[in-house]
């Protein structure tokens, strides 16, 4: 389906669907282990929801890419989270809904999806991406085919970073970004795991890239679990009063864990994996596309592929098939529920036989 100025003038004044607040209720069930923060979703939830003026969350940002992206856009996709001894290539929530957005936005859209991430989390997300039937090709191949998408690493000197954010935007002039599973600095500018502990070296804040693109007016989106997550700066209040260590940290700084960068959406999820899924459900049902939804069979081989390229389960910190403490089997069965309820709800309206 060809997007068009008709149809995207339809999707601004349109109502949001009512299986939309249900894919959001479905990506918000809570499933974590008790010694983490546990509890907390809901209220992140209604926090979000409410701030954001009341409509589902997956809704605001499937129709804000609908009304920014054009066939051809460039769309930056930003995740990786995790590094050090234990976790050197990072985990494999975020890349994985890092892919099925891009995959999304590819098929749906016509926009070319470009990952950017530090260099060492660049092997499980090209993985997840090739898993997800979108290709990744150098950017010049990208750019000049259409056909492919691309990774772009950061640089690994933090003072370098705001310069390079704002080439970027200047050669490549994206019309939207995504974050997803990307941790943002507190207000002293430290970044923090979910236990409010500091100094997963290596890495660097990437925030750069979302103050560029609200100085440009570029829409962006941000996707996360906890509250640390780059987008929830919208609520850092909630955050703060809602997390054991969103106040106060566990790391000198004392700041808390809670992060002061925004986006123009955010959507809370319990992993943020789910929040990439729910997107693609609500973009699906926008563009009257049941056939855009990636496949329980996909999915469970997007999360293979991610892991077995070094995308570590993040909580027992294996390579085991599973994410965030969550048996694979589920996260295919969130695909599957979504997948069911796009089709059932964009199918040919009936009674049935009986009724």
């Amino acid at each position: 389906m060809t997007v068009t100025k008709e149809h995207r003038a339809d999707v601004e004044t349109a109502k949001a669907p009512a299986m939309a607040d249900y894919i959001d209720r479905l990506i918000t069930v809570e499933m974590r282990n008790r010694a983490m923060p546990n509890g907390t979703i809901a209220p992140l939830y209604e926090a979000a929801r409410a701030e954001g003026g009341g409509e589902p969350l997956t809704y605001r940002a499937a129709a804000g890419l609908i009304k920014h992206v054009r066939r051809g856009d460039n769309v930056f996709i930003v995740t990786g989270a995790g590094s050090g001894a234990l976790i050197p290539q990072g985990e494999n929530d975020g890349p994985v809904g890092a892919a099925v957005i891009a995959r999304a936005v590819f098929l749906g859209l016509g926009a070319t999806p470009i990952f950017v991430c530090e260099s060492h989390h660049v092997d499980p997300i090209v993985a997840a991406s090739e898993a997800a039937g979108v290709p990744i090709r150098s950017l010049e191949v990208t750019l000049k085919s259409r056909v492919a998408g691309a990774v772009i690493p950061a640089p690994t000197k933090e003072e370098e970073v705001g310069p390079w954010a704002a080439k970027l935007y200047n050669e490549l002039q994206p019309t939207a970004l995504v974050s997803i599973e990307r941790l943002g600095p507190n207000r002293l500018g430290v970044i923090h795991g979910a236990t409010g502990i500091a100094g997963w070296l290596p890495q660097v804040d990437l925030a750069p890239l979302f103050t560029e693109a609200a100085s440009r007016s570029v829409f962006s989106i941000g996707i996360g679990d906890v509250g640390n997550e780059i987008g929830y700066g919208r609520i850092q209040d909630t955050v703060k009063k809602v997390q054991p260590y969103g106040e106060k940290c566990q790391c000198p700084c004392g700041a808390g864990m809670a992060t002061v960068i925004s986006t123009d959406v955010l959507v809370v999820a319990s992993v943020s994996n789910w929040g990439g899924y729910g997107i693609e459900a609500a973009l699906s049902l926008l563009l009257n596309r049941p056939d855009l939804p990636h496949s329980p069979a996909m999915a469970e081989t997007i999360l293979k592929r991610c892991t077995e390229a070094g995308g570590i389960e993040a909580i027992h910190c294996t390579q085991t098939f599973s994410c965030d403490g969550i048996a694979g089997e589920s996260h295919v069965s969130i695909v599957q529920i979504l997948g069911e309820m796009v089709r059932i709800d964009l199918q040919t309206p009936t009674t049935g036989a009986l009724h």
